[in-house]
């Protein structure tokens, strides 16, 4: 693609408005910004698209928003007349122009024929995913950028199952956007003439209360909450986005009375002003958080990220001290807790079932079958998981009770396929009652799952490679692992590399090769010699590629020696 002649059609595209075009004048000197935004189009993924807010093929604006819904609503009307009866829900999160974009996909779809269930105003990420199978939709829209910083905005897009859009699908809206025209090829219409001719219709209050219903089935032991409700104090934060409304509800109807929200970031707003980064997985961002903790007498601090999907937790030390625990760590806590609960209650179904990603914390694992559960692992991203977990029950060989990944996202319930904060938020303020009628935080209570299934660590590094050649250093990182493997890692020797693209398995001593289940993605695994394992996996939503580092050992100190050692190697990736 000429970047440049790309660039003059849109400067001269009467689809554009005076604001946009005065933005593509200004940059008429810059030849590398120019290129930055015309040199391609966002590659359209599992993940839908996700970029920064500029006018530009590569970025995220109205009509890369309009051109990808004509290619997604062409995908939803090879399924006949009742696909197009079924429709299509659409959300959005708080982020700057999301609800412009989310109602420009849906006038795109309107105008295809398709029938439009729109949110009326923001709403968390599960909701939508609930709000698919309530209604029995064809296919979802949701306008977000999850937890990226706030330049960015993105489009996910979700099937009949309520999951993101599985490869097959997502690979053939990408091949209609290549055949369509950017500007001439998209149908649209006015917003309100279709809401008036019935063509949109608005989900609100009645969707909120039948989602929060399913929401309240997934307590196990709510009177430990009303036991502990005079005594307990939380704080939570929504960093400014959708969980603001829903998750506090959601926590007064678990019995919890002494929530203490975040003034500041209680203020939806897409500019983020209280943090660098709404992303409960940076700690900085919980700084309010901890003021208001320390100065109520709280021992546990709950975050939502923007579009509530993902939620991070911090808890109170016997030094009085608030440290993060990470995602696998929570997810450990809440697997181990909800099997004790669900016994305890009498709510433990036949064959229960764990899940996790390949990058997820094999502690976890332990846990499960200490337990005498199973534990099966899938890919990284929630669609996998909710495929492995329909899977699993419509075969009968067991009942999923809890998935999550590291990146701080749990799923619970069969009302929603993705990762749901709403739940997840209620289980943990359940799970940390319980343990303070126990005498203990849920500090106390990592240390003491230690002490029963050992000692794990992590750590997950961001070798970010943004720009024009970020891609290509990325391919070529991968490629270059894979035409040399190396044999010793840190001094360490490699037992076994894992490559889950073909599904070899090389044992490195013997060369001996056999074949994984798991196949078809581009991520390498390096178990070694001390029991640490390595995985490398370039994102599908941002420009870098992640290292992740799962160690175990006989305490912390041992652990935290082996992460250290190979965080070295992981930063000598990006020379």
């Amino acid at each position: 693609m000429d970047f440049m002649q790309e660039y003059e059609k849109w400067l001269h595209s009467p689809a554009l408005s005076p604001e946009e075009h005065a933005e593509l004048e200004s940059i008429k000197d810059d030849p590398k910004e120019i290129e930055s935004r015309f040199f391609g189009p966002l590659e359209f993924g599992t993940a839908g698209l996700r970029g920064t807010m500029y006018t530009g093929l590569h970025n995220m604006n109205i009509h890369v928003i309009r051109w990808a819904t004509q290619g997604f609503a062409d995908v939803i009307a090879a399924e006949g007349e009742e696909g197009k009866r079924r429709g299509v829900a659409i959300c959005m999160d708080c982020r700057n122009h999301s609800m412009e974009f989310a109602r420009a996909a849906a006038e795109v779809c309107a105008a295809n024929g398709i029938h439009v269930r729109i949110f009326d105003s923001l709403r968390p990420t599960p909701e939508l995913s609930f709000a698919v199978r309530e209604y029995g939709c064809q296919a979802g829209i949701n306008v977000t950028a999850s937890h990226n910083p706030k330049e960015y905005n993105g489009y996910k897009v979700y099937w009949q199952d309520g999951a993101q859009l599985p490869p097959k699908h997502a690979d053939e809206v990408a091949r209609k956007m290549k055949e369509l025209d950017v500007f001439d090829c998209v149908k649209t219409m006015d917003y309100d003439q279709a809401v008036a001719q019935g063509r949109i219709t608005l989900m609100g209050a009645e969707t909120d209360e039948k989602f929060l219903a399913n929401v309240m089935e997934q307590v196990n032991d709510k009177a430990v909450v009303e036991q502990m409700a005079d005594t307990f104090t939380m704080v939570y934060t929504p960093f400014h986005g959708t969980g603001y409304k829903l998750i506090p509800e959601a926590l007064k109807r678990l019995g919890m009375k002494h929530v203490i929200c975040v003034p500041q970031q209680m203020v939806i707003d897409g500019d983020f002003p209280t943090v660098v980064s709404p992303n409960p997985e940076n700690p900085e961002g919980f700084y309010l958080a901890v003021e208001l903790a320390k100065e109520h007498g709280a021992d546990f601090i709950l975050g939502s990220d923007p579009d509530a999907d993902r939620v991070g937790i911090m808890v109170r030390t016997k030094e009085d001290d608030f440290v993060v625990i990470s995602g696998n760590q929570t997810g450990v806590l809440l697997l181990d807790y909800l099997i004790g609960a669900k016994r305890r209650t009498g709510k433990m179904p036949d064959k229960p079932v764990a899940l996790k990603t390949i990058v997820t914390t094999e502690m976890a694992r332990k846990v499960a079958e200490v337990n005498g559960l199973q534990c099966y692992d899938t890919f990284t991203g929630f669609k996998f998981l909710a495929e492995k977990k329909d899977e699993l029950e419509s075969s009968g060989a067991g009942k999923v009770i809890f998935s999550y990944e590291e990146s701080y996202g749990y799923m619970l319930g069969d009302y929603v396929r993705d990762k749901d904060a709403v739940s997840a938020s209620v289980e943990l303020t359940e799970m940390a009652a319980w343990y303070a009628s126990q005498g203990m935080t849920l500090y106390d209570a990592l240390q003491a799952l230690f002490k029963k299934y050992g000692y794990y660590g992590e750590r997950t590094m961001n070798l970010v490679m943004p720009g024009l050649d970020g891609l290509k250093k990325m391919a070529d990182l991968m490629a270059g692992l894979r035409e040399q493997p190396p044999a010793e890692i840190a001094g360490v020797a490699v037992k076994q590399q894992k490559d889950y693209k073909d599904g070899s398995v090389v044992e490195t001593a013997t060369g001996a090769r056999s074949q994984m289940e798991l196949t078809g993605s581009n991520v390498l695994r390096y178990e070694m010699a001390d029991g640490t394992s390595l995985i490398v996996r370039p994102s599908g939503t941002e420009p870098k590629v992640k290292v992740y580092i799962l160690a175990n050992g006989a305490d912390k100190e041992e652990c935290d020696g082996k992460v250290a050692k190979y965080a070295a190697w992981a930063e000598s990736l990006k020379d």
